[in-house]
């Protein structure tokens, strides 16, 4: 998980490490797919439906239909909503369409999945719920996970933590650590 104050940098380098944004200097390099799930849902999901939507990147790939329908629910069981497939996207409360936008991210199989502050739009209960499936997938499936978070409570559900200040990694580690000396700060 990756911490730091407004302003500090998280979702630009998010954006960087999706090719969202050119970096100023330097260079990286990442295992691509990377997919990307916004903090608020309706800035990424397009599609009038469910599976259409988790569909879309895998049409643009140009797969076969077979594969893609597949691909579609395989994901779409990964984060509990087969049952929501035909369901028009304007109907889903905000932590289904945060699970719709995760299943468009592994549906393209990545590699690394990128969350710029996923759980800011959802109610105590659905944060939980929604951090512990992105473990469970991540784990599942060999996926890197970078997740950008203010809650210091989902630090209990990462391996590894870092602190992030205008721009620059000032502090890495355990996460419980870095925990409690955030919860140290005045």
């Amino acid at each position: 998980m990756l911490l730091g104050t407004n302003g500090s940098g998280k979702s630009t380098l998010l954006r960087i490490l999706a090719g969202l944004l050119a970096p100023q200097a330097g260079t990286f390099q990442v295992q691509a797919p990377v997919g990307f799930v916004f903090q608020n849902p309706d800035h990424q999901l397009v599609m009038p439906t469910v599976g259409a939507d988790v569909a879309f990147g895998l049409v643009a790939e140009r797969l076969p239909p077979t594969d893609i329908r597949r691909r579609v629910d395989a994901a779409l069981a990964a984060v509990n909503l087969t049952y929501l497939k035909r369901r028009p996207i304007y109907a889903l409360s905000g932590g289904q369409k945060q699970r719709v936008a995760i299943a468009g991210a592994i549906a393209r199989h990545c590699n690394i999945l990128l969350l710029d502050e996923p759980t800011a739009l959802l109610d105590p209960d659905s944060q939980i719920d929604l951090v512990i499936q992105v473990r469970h997938l991540v784990k599942q499936n060999g996926i890197t996970a970078l997740w950008v978070t203010h809650r210091l409570g989902e630090l209990d559900y990462c391996d590894r933590a870092f602190l992030l200040e205008a721009g620059q990694v000032t502090d890495q580690g355990q996460p419980s650590r870095l925990k409690e000396k955030l919860k140290a700060q005045p």
